[in-house]
């Protein structure tokens, strides 16, 4: 439903993924490249990663890179989010060192929890009420709200006089 909206909106997206996403999805997952939304590296398990060593932070990250590989044939874009957004300086660097560029969020609201989603009230009040110029927004694919008002939220924001665009164009 997120890639219908998306593509009904003419709008592009990155997609932050975990390793199980790439073994459960790997059709959504060619779907999102194939309409030219761009996937990140979220980890493989999604783990605190900011206690990580070296070697364990690479293994981490390199772990998703051979699964993203193996179901698109290409190599994975360097575009890295924290788990749960925990980092460290340290981490920020074993990123860097690996290539990536570590991406974070603007504007999120609590739309993860399988079992107390917002309503579309509560969505578009916090949506709307707290985009702003240079906005990199955090929703989740798991929220059955998102996915219900994404097209509706887009328009809504064109209507505002906002642009789109994925993070590998910005």
């Amino acid at each position: 439903a997120i890639l219908d909206a998306l593509k009904a909106c003419n709008v592009k997206a990155t997609f932050f993924l975990v390793g199980n996403y790439l073994e459960t999805n790997p059709e959504l997952v060619k779907r999102m490249i194939q309409e030219g939304h761009c996937v990140g590296n979220h980890t493989y398990h999604h783990p605190d990663m900011s206690q990580f060593t070296k070697d364990d932070f690479e293994k981490e990250m390199k772990e998703f890179e051979i699964k993203y590989k193996e179901v698109t044939g290409s190599d994975c874009p360097k575009l890295y989010r924290p788990p749960q957004g925990k980092y460290s300086e340290n981490n920020l660097k074993m990123a860097k060192d690996l290539g990536y560029k570590t991406c974070f969020w603007s504007l999120a609201y609590v739309d993860w929890y399988d079992d107390n989603q917002p309503t579309k009230e509560q969505a578009f009040e916090k949506l709307t009420g707290r985009i702003h110029p240079g906005a990199i927004v955090l929703l989740h694919s798991t929220s059955k709200t998102n996915s219900e008002i994404l097209q509706e939220l887009i328009a809504k924001w064109k209507d505002m006089g906002y642009s789109f665009g994925n993070l590998s164009d910005i």
